[in-house]
């Protein structure tokens, strides 16, 4: 039933698919890595956008072994690029897949292949092949939900080069064959998330603009091995209800310091003891309202920004294993993450 509500909130709130592609406003990373793809060779140019958890509460431990959890789930505009068209070849018998980032799969154990290939079968467009070219530039590991991203993006290009044979609520029940949370990226880019994740239930955008620094060491955290790491008798007892509306009441920035809660955090210090040092030090910056670690981490995030921008940028991001992305809170309007 909520998954049902889901797919309604996300038709009235979204409405039909715009004509147009995904616009980005891309970093000087991702500018960087996108320079050596002519945009001319493809169809779509399409910005993936990731996430940030600004609670995380752990409910309980199943039966069958996972987790209930409660979560705020917000899209920022730090993300990758996907470059897609159809494929003219009449011989081709499979997708054509690049990726910039060394070690990302360009098999069928990628999340793009895979959301290319459920919308083909999906459709019955089992001739059609897609020519796909991702520039990455979120990180493995890192709890920000880049791949996923992807994948969504992956599923809403294949629809509109194929001519839209898909509505947006089908390609919502879709996505939850690959995973819970490319489900999460075609809602309006907030929302709370229970169950072990798979039930996600659109909330009023928080405010656009609001600026987000992401600070990712370049060791990664597996969920697994954090999850591992997990005592019960240390999660918070903070009602992820009340944090729901303290957000939505108040907003990022005013919700107040106790309002970030996230019981995957000890867990990844304890396993990486320097990640909690990366915290302590980051808290020292001036101009910073709140700061946490995302999902599973590594990646830490903090609301706001430095007053001294250009010193903390040397600082920090060009320390050796640390990088850092200037980002801001994004929603998704008129079938677009950004607007042209």
């Amino acid at each position: 039933m909520k998954q049902f509500l889901f797919i309604l909130s996300l038709l009235s709130s979204i409405g039909a698919f715009a004509p147009h592609n995904f616009v980005s406003r891309p970093s000087p990373h991702l500018r960087s890595a996108a320079s050596d793809v002519n945009e001319a060779d493809y169809d779509l140019s399409l910005f993936s956008p990731c996430k940030i958890n600004l609670f995380l509460r752990i409910i309980r431990k199943r039966e069958d072994g996972f987790h209930d959890l409660a979560s705020l789930f917000q899209t920022i505009g730090f993300g990758d690029m996907l470059y897609l068209k159809l494929d003219e070849d009449a011989s081709a018998e499979c997708d054509s897949f690049e990726c910039n980032m060394e070690g990302v799969p360009t098999d069928k154990t990628n999340l793009v292949i895979r959301a290319l290939d459920l919308v083909r079968s999906k459709t019955g467009n089992d001739e059609k092949f897609f020519k796909a070219n991702l520039v990455k530039q979120v990180p493995a590991q890192a709890g920000l939900g880049g791949g996923s991203g992807n994948a969504a993006a992956a599923m809403w290009g294949a629809n509109e080069l194929l001519g839209r044979p898909a509505s947006l609520e089908e390609l919502v029940e879709w996505s939850g064959a690959l995973g819970s949370d490319i489900t999460f990226f075609l809602s309006e880019g907030t929302a709370y998330c229970t169950g072990r994740g798979e039930i996600m239930t659109p909330v009023a955008p928080l405010a656009d603009g609001t600026k987000v620094y992401i600070v990712k060491p370049d060791i990664g955290l597996s969920t697994p091995e954090v999850f591992r790491a997990l005592k019960y008798d240390q999660l918070s007892a903070a009602d992820p209800e009340e944090l729901l509306d303290r957000f939505m009441r108040k907003g990022a920035i005013d919700a107040g310091a106790d309002a970030y809660v996230n019981d995957l955090e000890q867990p990844a210090f304890d396993c990486l003891p320097q990640l909690g040092a990366l915290k302590e030090e980051l808290k020292g910056v001036d101009g910073f309202d709140h700061i946490m670690m995302s999902g599973s981490g590594t990646s830490i995030f903090c609301i706001g920004e430095p007053k001294d921008i250009d010193g903390f940028m040397k600082k920090f991001d060009e320390r050796e294993g640390l990088n850092v992305f200037p980002a801001e809170f994004t929603s998704r309007k008129e079938g677009v993450w950004f607007q042209p």
